[in-house]
């Protein structure tokens, strides 16, 4: 059975949710349920944030 939903998955590239619906459907918008993130997150948001104006200054500097 986990087999066959991790072939599903792979090939879906579905986010796995119960029978319920997820977090979604009890109105949660993010896992962690918090007003404040941690640094961690904090420190994880900002990599991501820099990385993706990275990426667009190279998309449009790029010579297509």
């Amino acid at each position: 059975m986990s087999l066959a939903m991790a072939i599903g998955y792979i090939f879906q590239k579905k986010s796995i949710s119960g029978s319920c619906g997820g977090l979604g459907a009890l109105g949660v918008e993010k896992a962690w349920d918090c007003p404040e993130p941690c640094d961690r997150k904090k420190a994880r948001l900002e990599r991501a944030e820099a990385r993706q104006a990275k990426l667009d200054e190279w998309k449009n500097n790029q010579i297509l």
